[in-house]
């Protein structure tokens, strides 16, 4: 198909396509004449890919991260998950200490060697975060969070396609991504309705 035929099938407009090109989101299409390419599914599922991520607020930086992940992929389905992570987590800040993270995750099973080095210092950035503002977690709250995260992870890691490594990179890479967006929708939602049925409201039953 032509540009323009991928654009209507995709509703990306072609500028858009053209922009995923020069910026190597988007892989060439085969050349018809000097002017001219011929795209391809393969075109069509990569767009829609690109149209996830930036649509679910990834940078176009971290998107050809992900994009890269997905093209060439760890061999290992552990190391897999990792290469996911790094995509969307902040790089390593050496200024931070591990202490509290570590104690921390330890609730979810981690044990050292278990995960990569940036996600332990995206907790403690949480952390500092929280501490810098002098904001105290609800009595009781870490627990809660580290089972109901554990819980997600469980379910979310039984559900990885065996079928195909292609199968697999997809779901986990872009599981990472997508999902964070409807678990912290859905917190929003849950502690909207645990205030109403405490506090009531106008619209409370």
């Amino acid at each position: 198909m032509r540009i323009s035929e991928l654009s209507a099938q995709t509703g990306v407009p072609v500028p858009t396509i053209k922009y995923y090109l020069r910026e190597g989101l988007l892989p060439e299409g085969e050349r018809s004449a000097p002017t001219q390419a011929a795209y391809g599914e393969t075109h069509v599922q990569r767009l829609r890919v690109i149209r996830a991520l930036i649509a679910a607020g990834v940078s176009i930086a971290e998107t050809r991260r992900v994009l890269e992940a997905l093209d060439d992929p760890p061999a290992d389905a552990h190391r897999l998950l990792g290469t996911a992570h790094a995509a969307i987590t902040p790089p390593v800040d050496e200024s931070l200490d591990l202490t509290a993270a570590q104690e921390a995750v330890a609730g979810l099973g981690w044990k050292p060697g278990m995960c990569d080095e940036a996600v332990l210092h995206d907790v403690a950035r949480a952390l500092q975060g929280l501490e810098n503002a002098g904001f105290d977690l609800a009595n009781g709250a870490l627990p809660v969070y580290l089972k109901s995260m554990r819980d997600v992870a469980d379910v979310e890691i039984a559900g990885v396609p065996a079928e195909s490594v292609e199968a697999a990179v997809r779901y986990v890479v872009l599981g990472s991504v997508l999902v964070e967006p409807l678990l912290l929708a859905l917190r929003r939602v849950a502690q909207q309705v645990a205030s109403a049925e405490r506090f009531g409201g106008a619209d409370a039953q």
